[in-house]
């Protein structure tokens, strides 16, 4: 069977996963801010592509509940829904204490810099407010343990869930309370650095859940 004239096939999906992402972003980050209106033209004009990405990002955006299709109406960006944001809370947490349980003996003092270093720039972010940088040394330390896991199926499921803690995030980094983050990403390094598996998955466990069931309470 001749190979297809038509074009090839990733790039379709690179552009259709790029939309998603942009506007999963757009969303986390507040710039599409809780109950603002979305409107797949206008989408599509602001990130310059058709509205046919847009649409299918719209819709993978609502599986992972960040925005809500009111059928014959319109779709909005959901509000913080504190039961979504403690089922995913468990979801990530257990995963992410699998990796680190797999990752520990494999981990390198090379590894182990990356992750002091990444927590260091973390609490520094912290205590100036920057959330992108916390964000981002934050997605670097724990994606260390990530990747030498190497496990697709965690972090597959990482991609759908974690964006739903995004948002919490922001609200507990913004306050003294994300300094207690950088306590538990220490204990973490120091049981990886030991060799202790089961310590350090179970700390793993605890940092996630430092996403109380109503981060606004804390302070």
């Amino acid at each position: 069977m001749p190979i297809p004239a038509s074009p090839p096939l990733p790039e379709r999906s690179l552009l259709r996963d790029d939309v998603f992402h942009r506007l999963r972003d757009a969303i986390v980050d507040g710039t599409l801010a809780p109950g603002e209106q979305l409107r797949d033209l206008d989408l599509a004009q602001w990130l310059g592509v058709s509205r046919t990405p847009v649409r299918e990002a719209l819709l993978r955006l609502g599986e992972v509940g960040l925005v809500v299709a009111r059928p014959g109406r319109s779709t909005v960006v959901s509000e913080l829904d504190l039961v979504q944001v403690r089922e995913a809370r468990d979801v990530v947490a257990g995963l992410h204490a699998v990796a680190v349980r797999q990752a520990v003996e494999r981990l390198s003092a090379a590894d182990l810099e990356i992750m002091r270093a990444a927590n260091e720039r973390f609490a520094a972010a912290v205590r100036s407010g920057d959330l992108d940088a916390a964000h981002e040394a934050d997605r670097q330390l724990h994606g260390v343990p990530l990747r030498i896991a190497g496990n697709r199926a965690i972090t597959a499921v990482l991609e759908q869930y974690t964006p739903v803690l995004r948002r919490a995030e922001n609200l507990r980094f913004a306050s003294d309370a994300g300094l207690r983050s950088v306590e538990f990403h220490t204990t973490l390094i120091e049981h990886c650095a030991a060799g202790h598996a089961e310590q350090a998955a179970l700390v793993t466990y605890d940092t996630w859940h430092t996403l109380t069931d109503d981060p606004r309470a804390e302070s």
